[in-house]
């Protein structure tokens, strides 16, 4: 098993309470960019089990700020409505299909960013991120694990009021202001998990928790939404799929983010974000 950090644009592995640089502990450059590193899982598989054993130490987590595990994705993917109990909240029908958009690449930040609120109906959504680990297209549901680097935690920070303009309303802009994709702490690979599909996740704001569920409740699961996407889409190392949020989001409360408000995620075996909220700038003003 092992942990992938980003640091300062390099990848590191978490070793407990150090890290250790993983193209210093390889001897190999490339492996510095973290798309490099995730196309690699099973040589990062090799040098984990080296780095611990031999006691490398570049430096101490908690002295250093930490990127999204992978910064610079080539796709990301969110999946709507994919928990049962979120699409009771909402009233809405299940889908017949993974419910996808796009999140734009540029709104991926790290698990400590600020997040700048656009507005005063910006929404919180815990998820457990699926990290693609080599080119992917027709995979069968029964492989879709295969290609995989490791999964990470994100919130796809949601402003409803531009989320919902228009008919047909179009996601896509509403997912993806400025550090409204944070993600990590750790890239953690597959087989550091008992079962992939029942892994806990949980949200607070402000101590108070709001979500709390397990990806058993997914409508499609992990290897399905990949089979999926694949059969449509070329996938690429280094993308990111954000597989959907349990039920006790802040627009079936009536509640949202405000300035000042500190979100908390959590998932099991992966750990947590902790994003402080900051007033931000909306959407230009238009009219037609």
């Amino acid at each position: 098993m092992f942990r992938l950090i980003t640091i300062a644009g390099r990848t590191a592995f978490e070793i407990g309470e150090r890290y250790v640089d993983i193209a210093t502990a390889t001897s190999d450059a490339s492996l510095s960019d973290p798309l490099v590193a995730v196309s690699r899982v099973d040589e990062l598989h090799d040098a984990y089990a080296a780095a611990v054993a031999s006691d490398m130490t570049t430096g101490l987590v908690r002295d250093v700020t930490l990127d999204a595990p992978v910064p610079t994705p080539r796709q990301v993917f969110g999946i709507g409505l994919n928990y049962r109990e979120h699409a009771r909240e909402t009233g809405a029908e299940l889908p017949p299909a993974p419910l996808t958009f796009t999140k734009y690449p540029s709104c991926i930040t790290g698990p400590t960013s600020q997040i700048p609120l656009s507005g005063d109906r910006v929404d919180w959504e815990v998820e457990l991120v699926v990290v693609i680990g080599r080119t992917t297209r027709h995979i069968p549901v029964a492989s879709a694990w295969d290609c995989v680097a490791g999964v990470t935690l994100g919130q796809d920070i949601s402003d409803r009021t531009v989320q919902r303009t228009g008919v047909p309303p179009q996601f896509g802009l509403g997912k993806s202001f400025e550090n409204y994709g944070p993600t990590g702490p750790a890239l953690v690979s597959l087989d550091a998990f008992s079962d992939l599909n029942n892994i806990a996740l949980r949200c607070e704001v402000d101590g108070v928790e709001m979500q709390s569920s397990t990806t058993a409740d997914l409508i499609f699961d992990v290897p399905t939404v990949i089979a999926y996407l694949s059969s449509i889409v070329t996938l690429y190392p280094g993308d990111l799929i954000f597989t959907g949020t349990p039920s006790g989001v802040g627009a079936a409360r009536g509640e949202f983010l405000r300035p000042g408000s500190v979100l908390t995620s959590w998932a099991e075996g992966i750990g947590e974000l902790r994003n402080p909220c900051v007033t931000g700038r909306g959407p230009l003003a238009v009219s037609n």
